[in-house]
């Protein structure tokens, strides 16, 4: 070690740099800690640098790049250690900067980042003249950059003048061409205006001639007009003819009618008095008793509980099922989405049968499931469950649709429930005398079994 003026060794710390790490040297003295940081224990690594110590010296000199460059600096211990890393790695360097004689052929930047940690004496000037050739170099390697960017620029200009030149004979071959074409489209023109004034005369001669058929025609239709009236005369006259013997005709069978008004009589009497010998009953079914409807006084599905329910009580719907020969419609995508929507659709579908059958088989009711084939990819192949009517729309077809066209097939009086929570789809039913329910008075029905 070299020893100071006073007697103290002197292990290069008194000095300091006045300016920045040049770059250079920072990210070879990163890469020098990166590299002794493996051969350390976490005791010996500093606090902020510990949570790094599991990372690839590459993710590590990435990462903690500035964290390493910083505990370099103030912490001498730590520089220490590192130090004696790169005395093993790199002896013939660490050896000859302690001597004071750092190797010629070595690269400036490798020295001034050896010596940075090493801290030798006279480090500082290593650092300042690395830096100085490290800026020499960049200079030098701008000004190469500089000469093969202009010399590509020329070659780029050389270029491009024998483009131009050549795009301009292109444009002076194709301005020539343009030229003869422009001749040849104005003799073409000429041409065509010559035929568009013989097309014009051969309109005229044609208008008269128009005009000539029009009078004649003219001529014909009133003939043909007087005519009309003519036969209309005639057929007047005969229309007379022909009622005069109509009249003639019923005259000549009043007699014959009067006969057979007797006959009539006579059976209907002989009826009569068989009806009284055999003493039939009078008739007591008549053939509108056999229309199935609800009759006046009757309950119908719009005065199913008006006052004591809630509109969402699922008991509403037990008492409109019980009403006689209830129809209910489902729809199922409707009732599907609102239950369990996170389920696939194919599975949906199955739920959904499953709990109608059910309902179906509870109540007695009839039951009718409509789903919108607008969901489908392709044809569902489905056995419908017992009791349980399904049914797609065809395309072009929404299931609100096909639902108002079962509720308009089905004959007034008949209570049809139909089960859906679209606004649009309840509107429409109710004006055609059905009953809407909303999809989640069904669910809760369904939950209590």
């Amino acid at each position: 070690m070299v020893e100071t003026t006073g007697g103290e060794p002197d292990d290069g710390t008194a000095e300091v740099l006045d300016r920045p790490l040049p770059d250079g040297v920072r990210r070879r003295v990163v890469q020098i800690v990166s590299d002794g940081f493996g051969g350390l224990t976490i005791g010996e690594l500093p606090t902020q640098l510990r949570q790094f110590a599991r990372f690839a010296p590459n993710r590590r000199a990435k990462f903690a790049g500035n964290a390493m460059a910083a505990a370099l600096e103030t912490d001498p211990l730590f520089r220490q250690r590192i130090a004696e890393k790169l005395r093993e790695a790199q002896s013939e360097l660490t050896g000859a900067l302690d001597s004071g004689a750092p190797p010629p052929a070595a690269d400036p930047l490798d020295v001034a980042a050896a010596a940075y940690v090493l801290r030798p004496t006279g480090w500082v000037k290593l650092v300042a003249a690395a830096g100085e050739e490290a800026l020499r170099a960049d200079a030098e390697r701008a000004d190469e950059e500089s000469r093969a960017e202009m010399e590509r620029l020329r070659h780029e200009l050389a270029e491009a003048r024998a483009q131009t030149k050549a795009e301009t004979e292109r444009l002076r071959t194709e301005l020539e061409s343009a030229k003869k074409e422009a001749e040849s489209l104005h003799r073409k023109l000429r041409g065509a205006l010559s035929d568009v004034k013989r097309g014009e005369a051969a309109v005229r001669k044609l208008q008269a001639e128009t005009d000539t058929g029009r009078a004649e025609a003219q001529v014909q239709v009133s003939a043909a007009e007087s005519e009309i009236r003519r036969l209309k005369t005639r057929l007047g006259e005969a229309e007379a003819a022909l009622e005069a013997t109509r009249r003639a005709t019923r005259e000549g069978r009043s007699v014959e009618d009067m006969r057979v008004r007797l006959l009539l009589d006579t059976v209907l009497e002989a009826t009569q008095g068989l009806r009284r010998e055999l003493a039939l009953p009078p008739v007591s079914v008549r053939p509108a008793e056999t229309v199935d409807a609800v009759e006046p006084g009757r309950m119908t599905p719009k005065d199913i509980a008006t006052r004591a329910l809630s509109e969402h009580d699922p008991a509403i719907l037990d008492q409109l099922l019980a009403l006689p020969q209830a129809h209910l419609v489902v729809d199922g995508y409707n009732v599907t989405k609102t239950g369990y929507p996170q389920m696939p659709l194919e599975k949906q579908r199955l739920r959904l049968l499953g709990q109608l059958s059910q309902l179906a088989a509870q109540t007695g009711a009839e039951v009718t499931c409509v789903f919108d084939g607008a969901e489908l990819a392709a044809p569902v192949l489905l056995a419908p469950p017992r009791g349980v009517r399904v049914l797609f729309s065809k395309p072009g077809v929404t299931a609100d649709e096909l639902i108002r066209q079962l509720v308009r097939a089905e004959p007034p009086g008949r209570p049809v429930i139909v089960v859906s929570t679209d606004r649009e789809v309840a509107d429409g039913i109710a004006k055609a005398g059905a009953r809407p329910v909303a999809s989640v008075v069904l669910l809760k029905r369904f939950s209590r079994g």
